[in-house]
């Protein structure tokens, strides 16, 4: 039986139950936080407040959540089994990646294939090392072994450095198997672009998220990404910025008329906390919270005709069959 990776151990994959596929925990800016702590407050509040949406959510049935927080996004894993390990009925799945819209970090953007030629070692960009060390040892000294790739396509498309993290995704993707989920700017359909790449690298299909993919209302291409062999993330409920309410619901009763439910995860990009917009300026977005999907959009769902079947599929099936393999 195929096992996946918790922030408290393996679990086989048939029993991850209900899953929220892309969601975050707390999403930082580390070096701010760090010199700046009265934005963060208190450390143990934080935790606490974490604790209790993550309770909630278990206790609405949704038994395995995917933390998508990567490399750029303020990852520190000591907190997050801090709350694992107060939370044991909700599986924590985390990631491993780089979230950069356009150049990589500087950290590596000198450890390219061509410096370790020049130095004598072996040419390959070391980026891969770092996210499959991530799989297959551990991140950082947690123990906590992550289990899914994360990178990010927005607005300006495939630069060279978003290209060279996408790359790395997939070649740690190859040596590990570990899925891949891709944050994309939807509104751009970067699809094919990015399938290039994937192709090019020798990826299974199968095993890609094209995330936010709810973002936009063609179901025509996300019909093309579906056929081409990708599931397509519906997983910003909750944020009306995009797509409101009905138009990200109604998307989803669509695509599950043209028999694609199969090919769909539900989830929120929900944070308990997100230091990327000023204090009360995401204040209008009343249902952005973990409990959306279960509260409000199942229920709309069925009541437009999605079967159980179907809501089991984008909650259960894919979900085990992305994280499992």
């Amino acid at each position: 039986m195929p096992q996946v990776h918790t922030v408290l151990g393996p679990v086989d994959a048939s029993a991850l139950g209900p899953t929220l596929m892309h969601e975050h925990i707390f999403i930082l800016t580390a070096d701010v936080q760090q010199n700046y702590p009265e934005e963060w407050g208190d450390e143990d509040e934080r935790v606490a407040d974490a604790v209790r949406q993550l309770r909630a959510l278990a206790a609405a049935g949704i038994t395995t959540l995917v933390d998508v927080t990567v490399i750029g996004q303020g990852r520190y894993l000591p907190r997050i089994k801090r709350i694992a390990e107060q939370v044991p009925e909700l599986n924590i799945v985390v990631a491993t990646g780089c979230y950069v819209f356009d150049e990589v970090p500087l950290f590596f953007s000198r450890r390219t294939a061509q410096v370790e030629a020049s130095l004598g070692r072996p040419a390959r960009d070391v980026m891969a090392d770092f996210f499959v060390r991530d799989i297959t040892e551990g991140i950082g000294r947690t123990g906590v072994r992550a289990g899914m790739l994360k990178c990010a396509v927005d607005e300006k498309g495939l630069t060279h450095g978003v290209e060279r993290v996408l790359r790395a995704v997939a070649q740690a993707h190859g040596r590990t198997g570990a899925p891949i989920t891709i944050h994309t700017y939807a509104a751009s359909q970067h699809g094919p672009a990015i399938l290039d790449v994937l192709a090019d690298e020798g990826v299974d299909l199968s095993r890609v998220v094209l995330g936010h993919s709810g973002d936009v209302t063609q179901p025509g291409y996300l019909q093309s990404m579906v056929d081409a062999g990708l599931t397509l993330g519906m997983d910003r409920f909750g944020i009306d910025h995009f797509a409101s309410f009905t138009q990200r619901a109604d998307l989803v009763v669509d695509l599950c008329r043209r028999g694609l439910a199969d090919h769909l995860v539900l989830s929120h990009d929900y944070s308990c906390y997100l230091d990327w917009f000023p204090p009360g300026s995401l204040d209008d977005l009343h249902d952005w919270h973990y409990l959306h999907v279960s509260r409000d959009v199942l229920p709309y769902l069925r009541g437009h005709g999605v079967s159980q079947d179907q809501l089991d599929a984008m909650l259960v099936r894919t979900p085990a069959r992305i994280l499992g393999g």
